[in-house]
């Protein structure tokens, strides 16, 4: 008896572009990156705004390739900022689009995904999710707790991509994902490092909380950040953007670029070679903090995301690490499939979406 055909639409919004896909099943149909115009862009106050733009987009991309929505089984967004979510799916329903909608959310282009699959889905009457969001929390309680009453730690880390290639990793290894207990470095415009076990991530490092990377300054002296802060020399924007944005391997080497720094590490640059290493010991002190979460006992450490692509850095992470456990070199993004198989494990019955309900916390 051949497997029931399921057609999912996939719809993944970032700063300045959608991406927009339909699977059958497994496979690909098509892919669209519908890139918006700054100016265009300009004309919204807030990000909310957008949200009628790029559905019109959505929908023009999809009669581009003659595609009818008449015939999807399911929409799945790109989960966003949203407080009060563990890993895995959720349906989206009234008050996980009043959360989004209140304007107390970190403005991310990722929050409009919810939105936008519900309203394509609902004149459908199919089902509309997001899977994996950026905020999607399972940390162990014991991780949460820091020195500051004030401040509990939440897990913030490239969930989607992550569980993905762990999943993927188990499933080649003829074992399923739950029973595993991994390491998961995702190297890409931010690092993050997070720990597997029992399906859920239960500890992570985050991208400011660890390793530098291309263009985030990762973990620093506190005492240094608060005295760069009260110097009257920055404000607060510019100190974000020192973090986020224009810090790590872009700041140390004028570039985020790792080809163009491997070239210049080619080309003899000394400088270059010095914060390309620190940069890969760095990663695998990520690694190396995250040990004590699985007891110990891991059976591998994957190394993803687009960084990934360089076997210079990924040679001088693994030199550091491989007597910890096997190291699984698994590059690039895979968030368009990703997001694609979750929706086809809970349209198959594999995986039932959560229901969201109000959480604790309304702002990140």
């Amino acid at each position: 008896m051949e497997d029931k055909i399921y057609k999912v639409l996939v719809i993944n919004p970032g700063s300045t572009s959608t991406k927009v896909a339909v699977y059958e099943n497994e496979t690909e149909q098509f892919r669209e990156e519908i890139i918006h115009d700054q100016k265009e862009l300009l004309k919204y106050t807030a990000m909310l705004d957008q949200l009628d733009m790029r559905i019109e987009a959505v929908h023009h991309a999809l009669k581009k390739h003659d595609f009818k929505v008449e015939c999807l089984s399911g929409i799945v967004g790109r989960g966003g900022m949203i407080p009060g979510l563990s890993m895995g799916g959720y349906e989206v329903n009234q008050v996980m689009c009043e959360v989004i909608k209140s304007g107390k959310l970190v403005s991310h282009a990722s929050n409009l995904g919810a939105l936008m699959a519900q309203e394509i889905a609902e004149p459908l009457g199919i089902p509309a999710i997001i899977y994996d969001a950026v905020s999607a929390d399972s940390l162990m309680n014991v991780a949460r707790i820091t020195g500051m009453p004030e401040i509990r730690r939440e897990s913030f880390c490239h969930v989607l991509n992550s569980r993905a290639m762990a999943r993927k990793y188990a499933e080649s290894q003829g074992k399923k994902y739950e029973d595993m207990r991994l390491l998961v470095a995702h190297l890409g415009g931010g690092i993050s490092v997070s720990a597997h076990l029992g399906g859920n991530i239960i500890d992570v490092i985050t991208d400011d909380g660890g390793p530098f990377s291309p263009e985030r300054a990762g973990s620093l002296p506190i005492l240094y950040i608060i005295d760069m802060c009260f110097s009257g020399k920055y404000t607060k924007e510019e100190v974000i953007r020192k973090q986020r944005g224009n810090g790590g391997l872009k700041a140390l080497t004028g570039t985020s670029d790792c080809r163009e720094i491997e070239k210049m590490i080619h080309e003899g640059d000394k400088h270059a070679k010095s914060c390309y290493e620190a940069q890969a010991y760095q990663i695998a002190k990520g690694i190396g903090n995250l040990i004590p979460a699985l007891k110990c006992k891991v059976d591998a450490i994957i190394l993803t995301g687009g960084v990934a692509y360089s076997r210079m850095l990924t040679d001088m992470v693994i030199d550091y690490v491989e007597s910890l456990a096997p190291v699984v070199i698994m590059p690039g993004e895979n968030e368009m499939l990703s997001l694609a198989l979750g929706m086809l494990r809970i349209l198959k019955g594999n995986e039932q979406a959560k229901e969201y309900q109000i959480a604790e916390r309304v702002a990140l």
